[in-house]
């Protein structure tokens, strides 16, 4: 009988160097089991499986042996699928809260799409048991990684919108996100990221973040503010918003990003 793995391959591919490619990683036990995942999660995934698997699949594993007919991993993918979902929960926040400013709708959507958040997302669904990893990496340590999760499921995000679209996309997201038994918990948390980035330069022993006001625009009753956070003379984040303390807060928000990946 003809293996799993390569009547899937038949039906998905034509080329002959993109069967070749896929056989090499899907004849793996661990690769069918993340396929099998992928099945629970995506409506027939074997339309594009190699696209798929490139969204699972970690940087480290581009380094390993035992994975050289891998040529990308699910970097590429993460940059689509964060502006996929900022994008549709965005119009979701917009819809849902039509007396909300734009800079509570920009806090809502920070505390949906950061990194926990998105973390908390892929956990719920199991992603991290099913991410393609090179066989020298420490599966445990990635796979728990809070970056390494939510660089999943927002690759996983992009994949469907390249693969099947916009509305396949938002299905998932409301399935997956919005339906999420801790979605509204997280929309109504308070996230001070003032208080957060204080603390982190208390931690570090730097000097207290100082915020300034880069530019006012708009007529006065209708003014938008950019505000700048700096620590050590360093610009560290900006943020615009209808109220200083807003705005404020988002580049509070942006400074911690910056912290986090440096």
């Amino acid at each position: 009988m003809e293996p799993f793995w390569q009547k899937i391959i038949t039906f998905a591919f034509h080329r002959p160097e993109e069967i070749k490619d896929c056989q090499a990683l899907a004849s793996s036990a661990f690769a069918l089991k993340t396929i099998e995942f992928l099945r629970g999660v995506v409506e027939e995934p074997e339309t594009n499986l190699k696209l798929y698997l490139t969204a699972l699949t970690h940087r480290s594993a581009l380094h390993d042996s035992a994975h050289l007919h891998l040529i990308e991993s699910n970097q590429r993918l993460e940059f689509l699928g964060d502006s996929v979902i900022g994008l549709l929960i965005s119009a979701y926040l917009f819809k849902k809260f039509p007396n909300n400013a734009e800079g509570e709708l920009s806090n809502k959507r920070a505390k949906i799409v950061n990194r926990n958040s998105l973390a908390g997302f892929a956990m719920t669904l199991g992603l991290g048991e099913y991410i393609l990893i090179g066989e020298s990496a420490d599966r445990h340590k990635i796979c728990c990684n809070e970056s390494a999760l939510a660089d999943a499921f927002e690759s996983l995000i992009g994949a469907i919108y390249l693969d099947k679209g916009i509305h396949a996309a938002n299905n998932f997201i409301i399935k997956h996100v919005i339906e999420h038994v801790n979605f509204n918990t997280i929309v109504f948390a308070e996230h001070n990221y003032k208080s957060r980035l204080i603390e982190y330069t208390q931690l570090h022993h730097l000097p207290p973040p100082l915020y300034s006001i880069i530019e006012e625009a708009g007529v006065e009753h209708e003014k938008t503010f950019t505000v700048g956070v700096t620590c050590t003379d360093q610009l560290l984040g900006t943020g615009t918003a209808k109220r200083k303390k807003d705005a404020e807060q988002l580049a509070a928000r942006e400074a911690i990003k910056l912290l986090a990946t440096s």
